[in-house]
């Protein structure tokens, strides 16, 4: 008899570590047992919404934010492109200029989780690509539409999308009920609405963890 994890992964296109964590999860689940389905949904969180059209300078956010040096900057970074090399994800040789608000690539996911969900997932990983190897300015509408093209989702439909405020409400929906629900840093990774997996995590952890998961929802049944 077949099982099905449900599982919502919260995160932030402009987050490195969600771009990790991600692709740990995806090589996790690759190693689950072939009777295990997992309904895969991808949850939004803006890290910074109070970001004006434009962006910020990064390293001037990370110090404002968390007092960091770019000393300490740049041995975080090369920390993040040496986790990401372990796990597939290819980071920028030097660390991208800005950050910017990503309310508009969220609203674009929404749809597609609505509309095209076996599409959702390709768009997030375009997303996530065009922020952190390719340093593309993620609030721009021509960044957002060639993700979009190129998760097999209409470009004009996005555009319709992104020209008006459509599933802006219902992301603030969701960032408000994962807030309310006690997310407060991303990547978060909530499975069957009751366990939840914090930070970005090995792929021999979230395997582990979700093995034992499957085995209790086995003995429950």
């Amino acid at each position: 008899m077949s099982q099905l994890l449900k599982i919502d992964f919260v995160s932030d296109i402009s987050c490195p570590w969600c771009a990790i964590g991600l692709a740990a999860l995806n090589q996790a689940l690759d190693r689950l047992p072939p009777d295990v389905g997992v309904g895969l949904s991808l949850q939004p969180f803006e890290l910074a919404p109070e970001l004006p059209e434009g962006g910020e300078d990064l390293s001037a956010m990370l110090t404002r934010r968390y007092g960091s040096t770019p000393e300490q900057q740049a041995q975080l970074y090369a920390t993040l492109r040496q986790r990401g090399a372990e796990v597939g994800f290819e980071f920028a040789p030097k660390s991208r200029q800005r950050i910017y608000k990503t309310l508009n690539a969220h609203r674009l996911l929404h749809w597609a989780g609505l509309e095209h969900p076996e599409r959702q997932l390709a768009l997030k990983q375009a997303l996530l690509l065009a922020c952190h190897r390719d340093g593309l300015p993620m609030d721009a509408d021509d960044v957002l539409l060639d993700a979009a093209e190129s998760a097999g989702l209409d470009r004009e439909r996005a555009m319709e999308i992104l020209a008006g405020d459509q599933f802006a409400a219902e992301v603030r929906e969701r960032e408000a009920f994962y807030q309310q629900a006690g997310v407060n840093s991303v990547p978060t990774m909530i499975i069957d609405d009751r366990y939840v997996i914090a930070g970005s995590r090995p792929v021999e952890v979230i395997e582990q963890a979700l093995l034992q998961i499957i085995a209790a929802a086995k003995q429950e049944g």
